[in-house]
């Protein structure tokens, strides 16, 4: 594996607010420091809605010391928006990539499912739907294959005539993407679960069969007791309200860092032994997820797929003072793999 990286939120938008509140350019570029120095990452793949934070973030990954992976990840927007939105960013990786950056740009992440008029439904729930009718998805997927690989060229011509760098995309299986045009495949779905364990290993060897660059752009899980089982689907452990804040747990969690931990650890070593050219653990930080450990209902952050546990308000990290997070035991056992990556 050539670049072990990690994700980087700068803001996933819904009903106003975002996930990464306040953003403070500072403490970014303390994290980036953070992730190159401490973690020992090579990599970084910053997602959000907002390009001029995704490209802010950039830079400071860039001065830091990282590769750049640019990637737009938006929410309930229409086709056309979505399209000038990556013009933007492609013109801001462009910068970035000026100022002597390495950087890969993704022209978005999941588009079918957080994207209007790619699968029916007008929300996302209404579209998550469609994906839990196996019947329902088989009669729409030759119709989304086609719209999706058609915004998909639109996408990459406006971005080829700006960015002059490496470009894919952040898919998902069902999505059937035309991987010719572009410089890399790349996947959200690198998440392992009870359920789909024994299908890893094909998956990474029909990612890997394109006969470019592969990544897996998304893996992990969240901080508590059985975790590990249930993969990607460990957010539904939360309930959020209109405007996208969490308002309780849907179900008793008992924090387990050191299944996390162990987690990661384990799909690390599947992942470098792959072939991927890199894979990016979900994620440094969930900063709508919070821990409080004096409401015991409301400590978010046993959900989180966070490899540091952000602190509620008015807390400071007593590792990383000025921060507002405590390094999980997931964040250690990254240092560890970084570490050895790089003694080797």
């Amino acid at each position: 594996m050539r670049a072990f990286g990690i994700n980087y939120d700068a803001g996933f938008s819904t009903g106003g607010t975002t996930t990464h509140e306040p953003f403070d350019p500072e403490q970014v570029r303390r994290e980036m420091r953070v992730i190159r120095e401490e973690l020992h990452c090579d990599a970084v793949r910053i997602t959000g809605a907002d390009p001029g934070r995704l490209e802010t973030a950039g830079r400071c990954a860039a001065e830091a010391g990282l590769e750049v992976w640019l990637s737009p990840f938006t929410n309930g927007l229409t086709a056309d928006q979505l399209l000038a939105l990556l013009a933007d960013c492609a013109e801001r990786a462009q910068r970035l990539r000026a100022a002597g950056a390495e950087v890969v740009l993704l022209t978005g992440s999941e588009i079918s499912l957080f994207t209007d008029g790619f699968l029916p439904g007008g929300t996302l729930d209404e579209r998550v739907a469609v994906l839990t009718d196996p019947a329902r998805l088989r009669t729409v997927l030759p119709e989304l294959h086609q719209r999706l690989n058609a915004f998909l060229a639109r996408a990459l011509a406006a971005a080829r005539q700006r960015f002059d760098g490496r470009i894919g995309y952040a898919s998902l299986p069902f999505e059937g993407v035309d991987w010719t045009p572009f410089d890399l495949v790349a996947t959200d779905a690198g998440y392992r679960d009870a359920g789909n364990a024994d299908q890893l290993d094909p998956g990474i060897r029909a990612l890997c069969s394109h006969g470019r660059p592969a990544a897996v752009t998304e893996f992990g899980c969240g901080s508590y007791r059985g975790a590990g089982a249930e993969g990607s689907r460990g957010d539904t452990a939360v309930e959020y309200d209109e405007r996208g804040r969490p308002v309780r747990l849907t179900r008793p969690l008992v924090r387990d860092e050191q299944e996390q931990a162990a987690h990661l650890r384990d799909l690390l070593g599947v992942f470098d032994r792959s072939g991927l050219d890199a894979a990016f653990v979900y994620t440094f930080a969930r900063y709508d997820l919070a821990h409080d450990p004096d409401v015991d209902g409301l400590d978010f952050d046993r959900a989180s797929f966070g490899i540091v546990r952000v602190l509620a308000p008015g807390r400071e990290s007593t590792t990383h003072p000025g921060l507002r997070w405590e390094p999980k035991a997931a964040f250690h056992a990254l240092a560890e793999f970084g570490r050895a990556r790089r003694a080797d």
